[in-house]
């Protein structure tokens, strides 16, 4: 089976940090187009960052802060994330692509509040 689970989400200050990870089984990771998005109450889904065989990209509100990584030994992608903001408050999910391939984690939440 193809499964993907977030951990790492919580309640955070403004200006901290967290690390997201996704946990893939039934593939590997490494070979996948693997994503992140987010998705605050009221708003549009949003993607916040990719990583492939060759690049990572970022969304603009994101780059600087986020670091997007695989772990290939443990079959994991993560979000390192950093000077967290209010505007960061959302579930974040992990999502894989390959080839016909198109797996979604039941996503983390993360609260970025005082």
């Amino acid at each position: 089976q193809v499964q993907l689970v977030e951990s790492g989400g919580g309640l955070v200050q403004p200006g901290g940090s967290l690390r997201l990870s996704c946990a893939a089984s039934g593939f590997t990771l490494s070979t996948a187009v693997m994503k992140w998005y987010r998705q605050a109450p009221g708003k549009e889904r949003e993607w916040v960052a990719t990583v492939t065989r060759t690049y990572t990209i970022y969304t603009d509100s994101v780059r600087g802060r986020f670091t997007i990584s695989r772990d290939n030994a443990k079959n994991t992608v993560d979000l390192q994330m950093g000077d967290l903001k209010p505007e960061d408050t959302a579930i974040y999910y992990c999502n894989a692509n390959l080839g016909a391939l198109n797996s979604w984690g039941q996503g983390t939440q993360v609260t970025v509040s005082s």
